[in-house]
């Protein structure tokens, strides 16, 4: 199984961004899938997740901000990111859960600045 996310890159405060991801190599539908990020000398942390596509979970700091969709049996996973702030820079992963395996994309960097 293989996450390939895109859609990062530079953006002034205030700015948005929309992140992808796909899955390939599995036949079965996902539990969940999500969004994380790692700033540095940080921890990753959840940003946001979707279980059965509709049912959505986020951190404090990007509700009202950030909408996660997908999550459905296409596999694939958005993140739409409006309003964005300077802490918001950090590498986000793609996460997926199936049972009882986690798999992880391999990031791409957000870097909001002016």
């Amino acid at each position: 199984v293989q996450l390939v996310e895109s859609g990062g890159g530079l953006v002034q405060p205030g700015g948005s961004l929309r992140l992808s991801c796909a899955a390939s190599g599995l036949i079965t539908r996902f539990n969940a899938m999500g969004w994380y990020r790692q700033a540095p000398g940080g921890q990753r942390e959840l940003v946001a997740a979707i279980t059965g596509g509709i049912n959505t979970v986020y951190a404090d700091s990007v509700k009202g901000r950030f909408t996660i969709s997908g999550g459905n049996a296409q596999n694939t996973v958005f993140l739409q990111m409006n309003s964005l702030k300077p802490e918001d820079t950090a590498v986000y992963y793609c996460n997926a859960q199936l049972d009882l395996l986690n798999y992880w994309g391999q990031g791409t960097q957000v870097t909001v600045s002016s």
